[in-house]
């Protein structure tokens, strides 16, 4: 190389392990608008339905939950009707569970490219928050369609101030499900069958979150596990903005918002160390 020429980019074999590579993140921001493209297109390619699975799944698992837990066991909704109830639980619990999940595989699902060539490896969990926004963007519109169908209807619901910090809900929730998500994928790296573990454990992990019960309906002795879980929070401040009704204390969000800051720290920490080796784990 010439005196005169400069490197346009250096890549560094290592970096410090709190470090966001933000600038790399932002260039490269075409190949997250890539990436969302590839996983929208090959998840629903070959398929019948195509995208309106987006719609099935959480309008089958309302239905299924308003006949168990709403007719069945006849657990209390605080008011809200059943449909409106189970249907936002169904909408914010698969947004998070599917983020979750992709931040748990990021090294194994993408091994094949990250071997290959360099690209920020942030930009992984990046795409998958916002591959799962497009689908909670589209049951978020039909729950929107609920929601003004039961005010024609009669209902009367007292919308709280609170919906002003509604986007931030949905980031609370990503941050949450990728912080712990990449700490995990950190450790099914060398163990695999901790794979199937995590997928059992997410799916009992609903039944600890305000998904199909509020807050209030859980015994006293109980709800401390309603506290101490980080989900809890952002799910009932959601009802509290449509319907003006939830459990949500202040104590509970600032609970939440200390364990899902504590889970971004440690799980860049451990991304960041984990990236560098990986390859030769796997």
């Amino acid at each position: 190389m010439n005196d005169n020429e400069k490197w346009s980019l250096i890549i560094k074999p290592k970096r410090k392990l709190l470090e966001i590579p933000i600038r790399d993140i932002i260039r490269y921001r075409d190949l997250i608008y890539l990436f969302v493209k590839r996983d929208f297109v090959i998840q629903y390619k070959q398929t019948i339905l195509g995208p309106l699975w987006f719609i099935i799944n959480p309008v089958l698992s309302t239905i299924i939950y308003t006949f168990i837990f709403g007719r069945l066991a006849n657990i209390g909704t605080d008011g809200i009707p059943h449909t409106l109830f189970y249907f936002s639980g169904t909408l914010l619990w698969g947004y998070f569970s599917s983020c979750f999940l992709d931040s748990c595989n990021i090294f194994i699902n993408n091994s094949h490219i990250f071997g290959k060539v360099y690209f920020p490896r942030l930009t992984i969990p990046i795409n998958n928050v916002f591959t799962q926004l497009i689908k909670a963007s589209i049951q978020f519109l039909l729950f929107l369609i609920l929601f003004f169908y039961f005010i024609i209807n009669g209902h009367t619901f007292t919308v709280s101030w609170h919906l002003v910090f509604l986007p931030l809900i949905f980031v609370w929730l990503a941050a949450i499900a990728v912080g712990a998500g990449i700490m995990i994928s950190s450790l099914t790296t060398k163990y695999r069958d901790l794979r199937n573990l995590v997928s059992f454990t997410i799916s009992l992990a609903m039944y600890a979150s305000p998904v199909v019960y509020p807050i209030s309906e859980l015994p006293s002795k109980f709800r401390w596990i309603g506290f101490i879980n980080p989900v809890s929070a952002p799910i009932e401040l959601f009802r509290n903005c449509f319907f003006g009704i939830s459990s949500i204390s202040s104590n509970m969000i600032l609970i939440s918002l200390g364990i899902t800051t504590l889970l971004v720290f440690i799980g860049l920490i451990l991304f960041n160390q984990n990236e560098q080796n990986f390859i030769d784990i796997i």
